[in-house]
């Protein structure tokens, strides 16, 4: 049976996920696109429902992921194309959209490798500058990624969409408090980096081994509480009149900063 009727019951309780405290209650989140399913079907995770539309098929790509999630178990539900462009968020939507259960990983959950890079992103408030973050983690071998609050939600379609599925490749945990957060880097003793313009040029700085790097809110910085546990503060030369750089751009730097200076370390996702 195809659904083509955007009042189908199952269709608006799918739409209403773009809200948080839809999520939270539903206990699932939306992700739509070939790139972000492909990565989520590579990494393991089976989809709660699954959308399809052959209409709006523009590859044989999507008729093969649409495959590998059958036989993986999952039981896809043809809509109409004027059901799945009511679902997607794109303007030109690629005929699948799937939900997938909220992970829950703590702290407790993580599991590292001996050197590793955790990225610290203290009150992030835009969707794209964290799917950025979460994408550049993703390429440089990051093995976790973690929130302070309040911070943006990581499984808002929007940062889902600007991690190009790389929000399925490592784990996101958001954390209580910077105690709770500082208190786990002391037992792992991984020294924490912090990006601020106060700091030293991060050229100068140490970066073999593994560390937490922490990068604050867009507007505020970092926490002035975080900064003073901070190890080292990293800075990055600015020569124009730009007032500051983009987070995600500033993390991305000094991300590929421990890249460079780590080239044989192969960071795994610190999922159990």
């Amino acid at each position: 049976m195809i659904i083509t009727s955007l009042r189908n019951p199952r269709i608006v309780a799918l739409r209403k996920l773009g809200r948080r405290r839809q999520r939270l209650l539903q206990g699932r989140f939306v992700a739509e696109g070939l790139q972000a399913l492909h990565m989520a079907q590579e990494a393991g995770w089976s989809p709660l429902e699954l959308c399809h539309c052959p209409a709006l098929f523009s590859s044989p790509a999507a008729a093969d992921l649409l495959g590998r999630f059958r036989e993986g178990g999952a039981r896809p539900v043809e809509v109409s194309e004027h059901v799945m462009r009511g679902l997607s968020d794109r303007e030109e939507p690629q005929g699948l959209v799937a939900t997938f259960a909220l992970p829950q990983v703590t702290l407790a959950d993580l599991q590292l490798p001996p050197e590793p890079l955790v990225l610290l992103l203290d009150r992030l408030r835009d969707p794209g500058n964290l799917g950025t973050l979460l994408r550049t983690a993703d390429a440089v071998g990051a093995s976790a990624v973690l929130l302070l609050p309040p911070c943006v939600d990581p499984h808002d379609p929007k940062v889902v969409r600007a991690s190009m599925g790389s929000c399925f490749s490592l784990p996101v945990v958001t954390v209580d408090s910077s105690e709770a957060l500082l208190a786990w880097l002391r037992e792992r003793e991984l020294p924490l980096y912090g990006g601020d313009a106060s700091g030293q040029l991060w050229t100068t700085l140490d970066w073999r081994g593994g560390l937490a790097l922490a990068m604050g809110n867009e507007a505020e910085g970092l926490d002035e509480a975080l900064t003073q546990h901070c190890d080292h503060l990293a800075a990055l030369p600015q020569q124009g009149r730009a007032e500051s750089l983009n987070v995600a751009v500033a993390g991305g730097v000094l991300m590929y900063a421990w890249r460079a200076a780590n080239p044989a370390q192969v960071s795994t996702p610190g999922m159990p």
